[in-house]
């Protein structure tokens, strides 16, 4: 699929709880599309009264369903049969997808949606693989331990990559056996809801899946004190994290997975093979989804000797860049979420260059053949690392290029005060390489590549202040676990 009709895109509003819809709140908020600024939906604030009905739902449910106490072979199934109906469902997800986010409907169609549903059914294979274990004790004694659901997971999920996220929230949390309830960001919530049908079709029990809509300063903080959420998780900026941690900390001291902030390093040698290649692997780590990426490669660190043929590489890459709205069959650069959001980027950009920095390129709103907030792929040189732009998440398309004339100094500019979620490493020695995988304070390095492959198998997570926990890998399954410690006297 690669273009459709925004207009013929229908959205169901509401809260979906105990496996229905409820379109009631105090106050609704109104939903644009990214791609041209038009309002077309609006959904309900979930107050204190929603989220406790919500949350005390799948409370319930979670018990008396049979969800947590069934075979886990059970659950897999039930979670296999979800995977197939999403990537069934790929001609409603997929618009459903690009018409209120930033995803393009070609991207949606073919990496979304398959992605989501691969990634649950990875977690429903997890679901009889991984439980307690056996303690070696001497032989008076028996001694296990027994993992068992934490009961009910407040989940919120970002607005880049809606229905992704929210895969990587719900599908470990339910092949664990606990119940969710999950806030999408009020700027993209529709293709949740759609999620939440097809679970009930695929047998997952009413009310041990639900969906609550509303902003984080009202919905979303109820959410994360309210006393029967037994364990949040969380994936946005690192501000908000530190008050979901601050939240959690209040009202019971429960765990938090967080996946928050990056200003992740792209480090080039001069002996990195096939410089083209390297020059558009670079350019499409901070140009994809507009560069609105967690792990968006934002800060290139190059090698002196080919500083500038690489970055006039990436400047003619990001010049075949064409913006357009996601439902556009020709569009190679999609919208920046909001306006506000837009001016931010913008911001930062003219600062920096009243600053000193160079602006080889961008630094202005992309031609577009739409009114929305397009930002053109900006590359800013001559800057330094207590510069603004080098120091702050930008989350646009704005490339900072550094120099540098050995490791030492790759390393000690690829350190930041702050973030530390993922980091490039391009170069043929596999020594050096593995030299900066050890030096790099980073919860991701890759090595010739930058971005994940289509598998889960391998944890995502930051260091400092890029987070706590982990999504994806066998990590995220347990995260979702607790476990009891059991010493039985066997009397012999």
């Amino acid at each position: 699929m690669d273009r459709f009709d925004p207009a013929a895109v229908a959205v169901r509003r509401g809260h979906f709880i105990g496996g229905e819809y409820i379109d009631a709140g105090p106050s609704r908020i109104e939903v644009a599309r990214p791609s041209d600024g038009v309002p077309y939906a609006s959904v309900p604030l979930a107050d204190d009264a929603m989220i406790d009905y919500a949350v005390e739902n799948a409370w319930r449910a979670q018990r008396t369903s049979g969800w947590a106490s069934c075979a886990p072979r059970e659950r897999a199934r039930v979670l296999r049969c979800l995977a197939d109906l999403v990537a069934a469902d790929a001609q409603i997800l997929a618009p459903l997808e690009a018409v209120g986010s930033t995803r393009p409907v070609r991207d949606a169609f073919n990496w979304d949606v398959p992605f989501t549903a691969e990634g649950i059914r990875f977690y429903a294979e997890l679901a009889d693989k991984i439980g307690g274990e056996v303690a070696a004790t001497d032989h008076r004694h028996l001694g296990m331990t027994l993992a068992e659901p934490y009961g009910v997971i407040g989940a919120i999920a970002p607005w880049n990559f809606p229905l992704v996220m929210a895969s990587w929230k719900i599908a470990p949390a339910l092949a664990a056996g606990n119940a969710v309830v999950l806030k999408p960001s009020e700027m993209t919530p529709f293709s949740v809801l759609r999620l939440a049908e097809l679970a009930i079709q695929a047998g997952v029990p009413a009310g041990v899946f639900n969906v609550v809509q509303g902003d984080g300063r009202t919905t979303g903080d109820t959410l994360v004190r309210h006393p029967r959420i037994a364990k949040v998780t969380f994936t946005g900026s690192t501000r908000t994290g530190a008050a979901i941690m601050a939240a959690c900390a209040q009202t019971g001291t429960k765990p938090v997975t967080l996946e928050l902030g990056g200003k992740s390093p792209q480090i080039v040698f001069a002996d990195a093979p096939r410089i083209d290649e390297v020059a558009r692997r670079i350019a499409g780590a901070i140009t994809a989804n507009a560069g609105q990426v967690c792990v968006a490669g934002s800060r290139l660190l190059v090698e002196r000797p080919i500083a500038e043929e690489l970055t006039a590489r990436i400047e003619v890459a990001f010049a075949e860049l064409r913006a357009g709205p996601t439902w556009s069959a020709s569009a190679t650069l999609p919208p920046i979420i909001c306006e506000p959001q837009a001016a931010r980027i913008d911001g930062i950009v003219r600062r920096s260059v009243a600053a000193g920095a160079t602006l080889r390129c961008g630094g202005q709103r992309a031609d577009a053949s739409t009114p929305g907030a397009f930002y053109a792929p900006t590359l800013l040189t001559d800057v330094t690392p207590d510069a603004e732009a080098v120091r702050e998440e930008i989350f646009g398309p704005v490339l900072t290029v550094q120099p540098f004339d050995d490791e030492a100094e790759a390393l000690q500019l690829a350190a930041h005060r702050e973030y530390g979620l993922a980091a490039g490493v391009h170069t043929a020695d596999i020594g050096r390489a593995l030299r900066m995988v050890r030096g790099i304070e980073a919860g991701t390095v890759w090595v010739n590549r930058y971005g994940r492959t289509s598998d889960f198998v391998i944890p995502t997570g930051g260091y400092g202040r890029s987070g706590i926990g982990k999504d994806l890998g066998r990590q995220a399954y347990e995260a979702n676990l607790r476990f009891k410690s059991v010493l039985i006297d066997v009397g012999i």
